[in-house]
């Protein structure tokens, strides 16, 4: 099940929201586990059983290691908590790109598991991870109830697609929580905005960049309307999902982290890397790069770090080498500018630092939306002129003019300029009382909108179910 579908909007939601707020306080986690395992079930319902083996794993991990603080016993339990983790993730995601690589290498003739990914893994593996890890640093102290860690480990807002919610941020949410009329209404706003950037902008950018792929009139302009195409496509499909589950999030009396803050206005890597993905971003640096020893030590000893740290956030997204490959051509990029480019930088003018960041960027999602290694060949080669395609066809006209508008809307709304506008109307009182009206006006309008699309049928994937 997705937000964006009807079943969950019009049925799941409302059934979950109701029932929630009827029960009493002590109930409210139990019927959030219920829902939360409803909803995963609803997609998995084999892979279900997954989800709670993580959760018995690590609640009783956690709760031997606290007792054992200190000793070998808690590295030891850590280490076993890990691997299973680790195991789960690597064996359902990564099993048959390893045999593929295997027979590629060897000329064996292995035969491959045809396994389906769990959703979600990527994310709920994570999460028990770090909770593990956090116990066993001193962090956080363990979970004693069964139910509220559960209820933490699939809580359905952020279950398959994040944000990746440390257990330490909501522990005590989990245990008591507040829940007012403007938390609810607040969380409501959040979700249909988040709803609307992924159903009324990522999935028409998604046709547009199919329409890309199944084109017989290619030109260097349609390569580079695709790659742009492309690169706002997974900014509103992810960040507007990060919106709906924050969103939801709130609603049920929790506050999770953010995880997008217009990254397309950065004026380097460094920065926009600070603001995409916020949360895997985090969880490689406190997990995997600071216990590697971060920038301490020589040269390159960091470089090393920086290297293992980013093929691992490529590889993560998928069991693809264009992902190693996307993750190693950031780490190259964050290494230059530590060492030698940024400083340059610093002296030009802004406007052309952000082209700077934005060929950068939409390069790489070039390369992370490619068709294998010889996918990324082809790709760049027709964005620089080096295929036999003219610098402009008839075809690309055509869905230029069909997609400006959507074009137009998606630049805007990657810059904070509504935001902006919207914090200066509330500060001026004839503004402030219009937008009492306006304001619910247009979060009903677009709920409209999204609703006649879905009811529609029309094109509705979601990029990070693919990770």
């Amino acid at each position: 099940m997705v937000f964006s579908s009807i079943s969950f909007l019009y049925y799941f939601l409302p059934v979950t929201f109701f029932t929630y707020f009827l029960v009493p306080r002590k109930f409210k986690n139990f019927i959030l586990l219920i829902a939360s395992l409803t909803f995963y079930f609803y997609g998995e319902p084999i892979y279900t059983v997954l989800l709670l083996i993580s959760s018995v794993s690590d609640f009783f991990h956690s709760r031997y290691i606290e007792r054992h603080l200190g000793s070998k016993k808690a590295k030891y339990a850590l280490v076993s908590s890990v691997v299973i983790n680790l195991g789960m993730l690597g064996f359902f995601k990564y099993a048959d790109f390893l045999l593929l690589n295997i027979n590629q290498l060897l000329g064996t003739t292995i035969p491959y598991l045809h396994l389906s990914l769990p959703i979600g893994i990527s994310f709920f593996t994570f999460q028990t991870m770090s909770y593990t890890i956090d116990v066993y640093r001193g962090e956080t102290k363990a979970e004693r109830g069964f139910l509220n860690f559960a209820t933490y480990v699939s809580l359905f807002p952020q279950l398959v697609a994040g944000p990746i919610v440390r257990y330490q941020t909501i522990s005590d949410e989990l245990k008591n929580r507040r829940h007012t009329l403007a938390q609810v209404s607040n969380g409501l706003k959040r979700f249909v905005i988040g709803l609307s950037k992924k159903v009324l902008i990522a999935n028409q950018l998604g046709e547009l960049s199919n329409i890309f792929r199944d084109s017989h009139e290619p030109s260097v302009l349609f390569y580079w309307i695709y790659a742009i195409a492309f690169s706002l496509q997974i900014y509103f499909d992810f960040s507007g999902y990060s919106d709906m589950a924050i969103g939801l999030g709130r609603m049920f009396g929790f506050s999770f982290p953010e995880n997008f803050n217009y990254p397309y206005v950065s004026r380097s890597i460094t920065n926009f890397w600070r603001r995409w993905h916020m949360t895997l971003g985090s969880w490689f640096r406190d997990y995997v790069y600071i216990p590697l020893g971060g920038n301490r030590g020589t040269a390159a000893l960091w470089i090393r770090n920086i290297v293992i740290v980013w093929f691992l956030t490529g590889f993560w997204h998928g069991a693809q080498w264009n992902f190693a490959i996307w993750g190693l051509y950031f780490g190259a990029i964050l290494v230059l500018e530590k060492k030698w480019t940024l400083k340059y930088l610093e002296r030009v003018h802004g406007v052309v630092r952000h082209l700077y960041v934005l060929l950068i960027v939409i390069l790489s999602f070039v390369i992370f939306n490619a068709t294998g290694i010889s996918g990324i060949s082809s790709d760049l080669a027709g964005l620089f002129g080096f295929m036999d395609i003219p610098m402009i066809s008839n075809e690309t006209i055509y869905q230029m003019k069909n997609y400006a508008v959507v074009l137009i809307l998606a630049v805007i709304g990657a810059t904070p300029v509504i935001k902006e506008v919207y914090f200066k109307m509330l500060k001026h009182k004839i503004s402030s009382i219009l937008l009492i009206v306006i304001e619910p006006a247009t979060l009903l309008l677009l709920l409209v909108s999204v609703t006649a699309f879905l009811v529609d049928g029309s094109y509705n994937p979601f990029l990070y179910f693919r990770f």
